[in-house]
Formats: structure tokens, C-alpha cells, sequence
């Protein structure tokens, strides 16, 4: 294990450390200071009130959260997760790496309101069965000129010329931000972000890369909340913005951040595969979770006001709570090849999620399907959105009154991060009505 004075020897040219976790949001909290407290806050961690995780998208204080002014906002400890120190190679000042971390109680007790301690909860019940879930997500994002209110697909550093149009798998739109992908994949192997295939997408200056497989899901978590961090800041770098929103351009396709998993056994075997294309019993008792867990838990795949414009029928996002054979139109989707690699693809999350609230509902209820047995209904065959199938809700407070009231995510979730998260996205639901459609671009292009 690197030491933070091994690490520091090792990067003498870091002057500046930040130490930040994510918030409900996925957006990182912190503090920044100098190199030469990296042994410490190493070793003792920061302090900073638990309030600041449960803040709304604006960065305000939840006015009814029981964490603020009902308990004297008391402090949190924030300790470093497993990863230690990555560099953050889209800062142009001072050299600065990060070191993400969790919170905890004073006492020692997680902090039930971390995002990252509930996936850690869930995963330790999979520990308790034997079970190891092997996690993967694909990513997709806009490239945006956002210099004028007019949103545009930025100039390419090699021609200067704007593309006219989407280009799916389009090799040229790649190579016309060779640069920055170049430095974006340089970035990732600094930081120990698995990324791996990248390619242009069905919108306009639309990209999507793969995260590979991890069989640790907190650092698969961790993997896609410092892939958003390094691609934001790093366009903002090159002169143009990235965004993660759900769906910036009304006639495009929106951005998702599918999750990928297989599960194995306490023999390294994957449980999900039955030598066949079909699948185990065990397979489809964790798709039967996931579909019953769709509409309770769909705030967490869709947490904004904007999540709601990019799931809509033919949008290349799933609408109906249905699950197919190598079938995209489907939310719940089995990807062909190997059957050594027999997995499941959930497809309903957007870019703008939480990936640790994201990945452990996915978890979560496959989970309870496979405790409970749950019959998933059969697999779809066409098209989707032409068939009379169950509907997630459709609005935001809906979703927001559903997650709410669900004794199914009373399952997953601790009723803290439930009330939590509740309270905070009512109060941006209240906020954003009173916000016109371009201040609500604007709010989430490249904030979430």
C-alpha cells in the first residue's frame, strides 16, 4: 500500500490536494488544501457537517432536513475510501490530486445519508451469500458549445469546422476530437479509470465510452463518479463543455449510463450462466427484481426535471418495464454472446444519476428477486414501445411520491437516505417549476 509520503516522494510536482465526497446529487463536496496535510487528512480524516451530503442541486440546505438546524448541523468524519490520491488532470493551476472519501459518524458508524455507504450496504448482504457482482457501465455524454444560448456542437481542434449532423459509430466524428480524447484516456489510466471502447452516438457531438468490468461494484461506483468529474472538467479544458444531462437537445436522443452485471459464485463461477443462450433460473429471478423495482426506484435513474424528456417512446430509452433477449427497445436487456459471460444490461438510468444510488437499486433488488424467487414475465420479442406493457411513471413527482412510499425500497435502502433523498428532491421540484425551460438547460448542463 502506497503511503501518503510514498505517494507524495513519488509526485513531488503536487502542491494541492482536494478531498471531496458525493452528495445525493453526485456532486463532490469538499475542501481544498496543501500537499503537506496529505498525511494527515490521510490518516484522520476532515470533518465537515453531514447536512453537506443532503444538499439540493443549487448547493442549498434542504429547509426541512432534520440534519440542519434541528440537530445544531452537526459534523460528519470523512474518511478516505480504499482508492487513495488520483490527480486531476484538468486543472490548469497549481498540480492537485484528490482524495475521494465517505462519511461516518463520530462514533465510527457509517453515515446512513452517503450514497456510497448505501451500495456498500448491499453489497455486504451479497457478501453474506457467497455472491460477488461483477459490474460494468457505458457512458454517454454530449461535447457542447455552450459560448452562446444557441447550443452547438463544438468546433473540431483539427479542422475548425462544426459537424453538420449525428453520425452513429462514425469514426470521423472520433478523430475530429482526437485530442481530447487522446488526453481523456491518458487521464483515465492516471486516475485507474477502466475505460475502454469509445464511440460516437445516435446525437449530435454524441459519445458514449465503456467502463469494463470490475468485480469490487463500489469501484465500479467510484470508476463512473470520477469519469464524470475527469470529462466535465477536462472539456472545460479544451474550451467547450460536457454534459451528462439526461437530454440537452429536444431532437436528439438523450444520455444514459447503462449498467452491466453478471454474478458469481464463492468458486469464481458465474451464476447466471447455464451453458446455454437461455440463462439460469437465478438469472431470471434477478431480472423479475429488477423489473418490480422499476417504478419504486425510477428517481434514482431519472432524478431531475430534465430525466423525464428523454424517456419517451422511440427515443432510444426504455419506457415499458419489460426485459428481451439482446433486445434494446427493453429495459431490462440480455446481451448475446459467450454464455461464460451471460449477464444482465439495465437500461433505464440516464447520464445524470448518482452511480452509487444507481447501481446499488439495480443491486438491491436484483438481490431481492433472487431471496424471494420472483417469476419474471417472458422475455419481448420487437418492438417495445408498440406493445401494451407496464409503464414507469412518467413525471417527476410521481416518482418522487413513489420511491417515497415503496416498502420495497425500505429493502435497500436505510430510511434515513429514503427521507433524505425524498426531501431534497421535492425541493427541487418546487424550485425548478418556477425556472423557464432555458434556465433549466442551463442549470444541468454540466452540473450533473
Amino acid at each position: 500500500m502506497i503511503t501518503p509520503h510514498s505517494w507524495l516522494a513519488q509526485n513531488p510536482h503536487v502542491k494541492t490536494i482536494r478531498v471531496a465526497a458525493a452528495d445525493l446529487n453526485g456532486q463532490a463536496r469538499g475542501k481544498r488544501m496543501s500537499a503537506r496535510y496529505a498525511d494527515k487528512v490521510e490518516h484522520e480524516g476532515t470533518r465537515f457537517p453531514l447536512s453537506v451530503l443532503n444538499l439540493d442541486i443549487w448547493g442549498e440546505d434542504i429547509e426541512d432536513s432534520p440534519l440542519v438546524f434541528e440537530s445544531g448541523d452537526q459534523d460528519g468524519v470523512l474518511l478516505p475510501t480504499e482508492r487513495g490520491f488520483v490527480p486531476m488532470p484538468w486543472l490548469q493551476g497549481a498540480p492537485t490530486a484528490l482524495l475521494p472519501m465517505w462519511m461516518f459518524h463520530e462514533d465510527g458508524r457509517p453515515f446512513d445519508g452517503d450514497p456510497r455507504q448505501a451500495l456498500a450496504r448491499v453489497l455486504d448482504r451479497y457478501k453474506a451469500k457467497g455472491l460477488t457482482p461483477v459490474v460494468a457501465t457505458e457512458l454517454e455524454f454530449y461535447l457542447i458549445d455552450d459560448s452562446s444560448r444557441q447550443l452547438r456542437v463544438p468546433r473540431s481542434p483539427r479542422s475548425g469546422k462544426r459537424r453538420p449532423g449525428a453520425e452513429t459509430l462514425a469514426l470521423r466524428a472520433l478523430d475530429a476530437f482526437d485530442i481530447f480524447f487522446s488526453e481523456l484516456y491518458e487521464a483515465c489510466e492516471a486516475m485507474d479509470i477502466p475505460a475502454d471502447t469509445a464511440i460516437s452516438e445516435a446525437g449530435l457531438g454524441q459519445f458514449e465510452i465503456n467502463l469494463v468490468y470490475s468485480p469490487d461494484a463500489l469501484k465500479a461506483a467510484d470508476d463512473a463518479w470520477l469519469f464524470k468529474l475527469l470529462v466535465k472538467g477536462l472539456a472545460r479544458k479544451h474550451g467547450f463543455a460536457a454534459s451528462f444531462m439526461a437530454k440537452p437537445y429536444d431532437d436528439y436522443a438523450g444520455n444514459g449510463m447503462h449498467t452491466h452485471f453478471s454474478m458469481l459464485d464463492e468458486s469464481g463461477d458465474n451464476i447466471f450462466d447455464d451453458g446455454s443462450t437461455a440463462g439460469t433460473d437465478m438469472m431470471r429471478h434477478a431480472i423479475a427484481g429488477c423489473l418490480h423495482a422499476i417504478p419504486d426506484s425510477t428517481i434514482l435513474f431519472a432524478p431531475h426535471g430534465n430525466s423525464y424528456d428523454r424517456l419517451v417512446p422511440g427515443a432510444h430509452a426504455p419506457t415499458r418495464i419489460c426485459w428481451g433477449y439482446d433486445n434494446r427497445t427493453a429495459a431490462v436487456r440480455v446481451p448475446g454472446g459467450s454464455h461464460k459471460a451471460r449477464r444482465i444490461e439495465h437500461r433505464v438510468s440516464g447520464g445524470d444519476v448518482n452511480p452509487h444510488l444507481m447501481i446499488a437499486a439495480i443491486l438491491g433488488a436484483a438481490l431481492i428477486g433472487m431471496e424471494d424467487e420472483m417469476t419474471a414475465p417472458p422475455p419481448i420479442t420487437g418492438n417495445a414501445y408498440a406493445q401494451t406493457l407496464p409503464e414507469m411513471p412518467g413525471d417527476w413527482g410521481t416518482a418522487i411520491d413513489t420511491f417515497a412510499a415503496s416498502p420495497l425500497m425500505k429493502r435497500i435502502f436505510p430510511d434515513e437516505m429514503i427521507r433524505n433523498l425524498t426531501l431534497t428532491k421535492r425541493q427541487e421540484l418546487r424550485d425548478w417549476t418556477e425556472l423557464t425551460p432555458e434556465e433549466q438547460v442551463e442549470l444541468y448542463l454540466d452540473t450533473v
